[in-house]
């Protein structure tokens, strides 16, 4: 896939997208930009994504996080990103940008540390007209990091 093809015209699984593909596809940027790769995408089933946990990033940074725990909050921030391809590559829709609808239910069981690398794997449940309601788990390693159920929306850019 080339940057030029950012958003999918696939019906299969595909590959994986880089940071510039993401870019191309979502109006995140640092620091928000929570998702580093997309590693699979199964057209409007389900979707995983990387996110590398560093020290560079702006949460190690703040006085707030004194050992550099990736907070939950942001966790499922980058579940929702990640839940977004499947709804731009569902609905094929590239004018369109997906945006968090709420939270149904979320718990963290491992703390993420910079070095550490989430592994998130997000799933459709329910699908309505512009409307995803995902199920999704963040893992490092093989060890569930936190799991939330959450929804989201295609909505038009301001």
């Amino acid at each position: 896939l080339s940057p030029e093809s950012a958003i999918l015209d696939t019906d299969e699984v595909i590959g994986m997208l880089d940071i510039n593909q993401i870019k191309a596809a979502i109006p995140h940027r640092f620091p928000f930009l929570l998702v580093d790769r997309i590693i699979e995408l199964e057209k409007g089933k389900r979707a995983v994504g990387i996110k590398n946990v560093t020290a560079d990033d702006f949460f190690s940074q703040a006085e707030l996080s004194e050992n550099g725990i990736y907070p939950g909050a942001l966790q499922v921030e980058a579940m929702a990103q990640v839940a977004g391809f499947v709804l731009i590559d569902l609905l094929d829709q590239k004018e369109m940008v997906p945006l968090f609808g709420g939270i149904e239910y979320a718990r963290f069981r491992k703390s993420a540390r910079p070095g550490d690398q989430l592994r998130i794997e997000v799933n459709l449940s329910k699908f309505k007209i512009r409307t995803g309601k995902f199920e999704a788990k963040a893992y490092i390693g093989n060890e569930l990091a936190s799991e939330a159920h959450f929804t989201c929306v295609l909505g038009k850019e301001s």
